[in-house]
């Protein structure tokens, strides 16, 4: 491997690569720290040509690549082990907005925040919302499917892309950018590189879908009693497509935000065994009150909330939001997490929440069940907090027995094992012996054409 690394050094402008340990060492460990890993050499392309330039020597001298964004994927299958690491991030332009098409073309190692930005300075808006968004790249968002807070309005990063332009295992650069909404002329390739997790190839640029920037946006918290009050509030608080945001938390999860997170604080004068975070999307800052005030109203009287607490401004707002983009970052101060990220249909997420909070319970004794999330899509983030003064390695050893529990649950009730973080390492085995076997069958046909050889990202998803 020494003299095949040295041909990649030998044969790649010096801005490409760098085997500096101290240089490389922040990508490869995962934020959470659960995955560790190791790499010869990083490289960074810095436009497409150097991606093909990249990939043909990987190729050549039979040299496994990793591709990676931003570094925040939650499956691991960003971290190297062993293989070379390709970084998007030099890949970073803008290449053109169209508001008239509604489109916006950008390289893939571009920052989510950086694209949003560019779509409000077109009175436009790119919908895909996540806690991450300084950090995450594009590229890493369309290779795993990203949801976000947005789905319940908006669809998932598949439903945001017109179309990718992604460089193969042989070299081929396949140019799938366009703006056009129709184009009925066979397979749409561009798909398959979404969710696919860069197995199937490197992507270095995509085609966005643009939306209309809503006048204003009136958002909401109220305090209920039940996952079951909740699902009937979201069905009160629909009015035609303007409801773009419900998001669930549990008392224990808004308990850990604003102890461990500074300057965060519950807005409610009592406590509430479960919250709901919401956002209408309207033309008026007037209509928007209108709108929270009557809705509201209406659940206090059918009992179907406690309490409430509607934004008055930009600044009310965005503390509300902060409670739930830190719930994640908090859950790291309480010692082990167990987190699973998974998928139930919306009428059976009440049943989920008894019967596996019950379930793991049993597994381990005084663990904490910190179930939130998306609740608006089905996209529950059911994470499992280890008990107070447990030994927190001799808890996560416990991770496939309640990982195995709580996604047998999901498969009885007809969920998914993976909403939106995709499988990476973490779900390959769980994939292979729960999918149907047509599925996993064509799933390896389709990476057997692409990829032969096996040359991008080897040991994730199949």
């Amino acid at each position: 491997m020494t003299d095949n690394i040295a041909k990649l050094k030998e044969h790649l402008p010096r801005q490409c690569w760098t085997d500096d340990p101290d240089i490389i060492a922040p990508w490869l460990v995962e934020w959470r720290d659960k995955y560790q890993g190791q790499t010869p050499i990083m490289l960074m392309p810095g436009s497409t040509e150097d991606v093909v330039q990249c990939v043909n020597l990987c190729r050549e001298n039979e040299l496994k690549i990793v591709p990676q964004g931003g570094n925040t994927g939650l499956v691991g299958g960003q971290i190297p082990q062993g293989e070379v690491l390709l970084s998007t991030r030099r890949l970073n332009k803008i290449r053109d907005i169209n508001p008239v098409t509604n489109a916006l073309v950008v390289e893939s190692g571009a920052t989510l925040q950086s694209v949003q930005d560019s779509a409000e300075s077109v009175n436009r808006k790119f919908p895909l919302s996540l806690a991450s968004e300084g950090s995450c790249t594009i590229g890493g968002n369309l290779s795993t499917n990203a949801g976000g807070v947005h789905v319940l309005k908006y669809g998932t990063t598949k439903d945001l892309v017109f179309g990718v332009e992604a460089v193969l295992a042989n070299g081929d650069v396949y140019n799938g950018l366009t703006s056009l909404r129709k184009d009925n002329t066979g397979y749409d390739l561009s798909r398959l590189f979404l969710g696919a997790e860069g197995t199937l190839g490197i992507i270095t640029a995509a085609s966005l879908k643009l939306s209309p920037r809503p006048g204003h946006i009136q958002r909401v918290m109220v305090g209920l009693r039940s996952v079951a009050d909740a699902l009937k509030l979201l069905d009160h608080c629909r009015s035609g497509d303007s409801l773009a945001m419900f998001e669930v938390i549990p008392k224990i999860g808004l308990d850990l935000v604003t102890t461990y997170i500074p300057g965060q604080s519950n807005p409610f004068v009592q406590d509430h065994a479960w919250y709901v975070l919401m956002d209408w999307e309207v033309e008026t800052e007037a209509e928007g009150q209108s709108l929270a005030e009557t809705k509201l109203a209406d659940a206090l009287d059918r009992s179907l909330i406690e309490d409430a607490v509607i934004a008055q401004n930009g600044t009310q707002a965005a503390e509300l939001l902060a409670l739930r983009e830190h719930m994640s970052a908090a859950q790291k101060h309480s010692g082990g997490s167990v987190k699973l990220d998974i998928t139930i249909p919306l009428d059976l997420i009440p049943n989920f929440f008894d019967i596996a909070d019950t379930a793991v319970l049993k597994i381990v004794p005084n663990c904490r069940p910190v179930g939130f999330g998306h609740l608006g899509d089905g996209n529950i983030h059911y994470n499992i907090a280890q008990p107070i003064g447990a030994d927190k390695a001799e808890f996560l050893s416990r991770w496939k027995d309640l990982s195995d529990c709580v996604f047998d649950i999901v498969d009885n009730l007809g969920g998914s094992i993976s909403a939106e973080h995709g499988i990476g390492i973490m779900k390959r085995e769980d994939l292979a012996n729960r999918a149907d076997p047509v599925k996993m069958a064509l799933l390896r046909q389709i990476k057997s054409a692409l990829d032969p050889t096996n040359l991008m990202n080897p040991r994730v998803m199949i």
